[in-house]
């Protein structure tokens, strides 16, 4: 089953790091966020990936073409141009990726970019998967595809707790503060990404629109399932979020399920 991943969009908010590469190759770690997700579902088995590309997606097609020469020690002949790689037990070039890149354009919405990427889902494939290149999560994709089956709706996605952008205050009834919490993890549900679709999907969808619009459709036909996801998940729309990141990643890596 081929998985999209959504990384076309510039990253607004996330200026300081976006204005010289795209979002999904922010650095968590040391590697790629965009690159943290691909790990999620290669370790669920699901490894054959189709990178809707946009906002400077050369340097996504450049980190891949090049990373083994960056993790790696090598000898170069540049009379021939023969390489010889030494790889180390760290060498990412090992991951088991099937990638392919396709140019979706650097200002089309997230509906199109769907669109754009469909002659390259096979026609036997029953279903595709889609995720955004920004948001990891320890969900398990393997009991995210058994739930879909089971739905038989035209799509899924993963409901999970959104965290609050803002310190929430709890008072007594004469306005005295007793309880403040930094940026809570919320009750509610958002999606978070991490969606499986029949082919169908794409007649929901139309050139120059948001994916809202086609899940508003699905939601009108009653054709779009939830799988409730109660453990971590983290987006990274600011600056604030990538320091986040990089700061359980050294402390402890909840989506680190390979």
């Amino acid at each position: 089953m081929k998985t999209v991943i959504l990384s076309g969009g510039i990253g607004y908010r996330l200026k300081e790091e976006t204005e010289f590469k795209p979002k999904p190759m922010v650095l968590v770690g040391g590697k790629p966020i965009l690159w943290h997700i691909m790990k999620i579902y290669s370790h669920y088995g699901f490894n054959d990936f189709i990178i809707a590309l946009g906002y400077k997606g050369t340097l996504i097609k450049e980190y891949f073409l090049t990373q083994k020469y960056f993790s790696s020690d090598f000898t170069i002949d540049t009379k021939t141009g023969r390489t010889k790689i030494y790889h180390n037990s760290n060498d990412s070039s090992k991951d088991n990726f099937q990638i392919t890149f396709v140019d979706t354009g650097e200002d089309t919405l997230p509906g199109e970019r769907i669109l754009r990427i469909k002659k390259y889902v096979p026609k036997e494939d029953k279903n595709f998967m889609v995720t955004y290149g920004d948001g990891v999560s320890d969900v398990n994709i393997e009991k995210l595809v058994i739930f879909h089956n089971k739905q038989n709706t035209t799509g899924t996605l993963t409901g999970v707790h959104p965290r609050s952008k803002y310190g929430l205050l709890s008072t007594d009834s004469q306005g005295i503060i007793t309880n403040f919490r930094e940026k809570p993890v919320l009750k509610e549900w958002t999606n978070g990404g991490f969606m499986i679709f029949k082919q169908s999907f794409f007649e929901y969808i139309k050139p120059g629109e948001y994916e809202h619009e086609g899940l508003k459709r699905l939601v009108a036909k009653k054709q779009l399932s939830v799988y409730t996801h109660d453990g971590f998940w983290h987006c990274m729309d600011t600056y604030s979020d990538v320091d986040d990141l990089n700061k359980i990643w050294e402390e402890n890596p909840k989506w680190k399920v390979w």
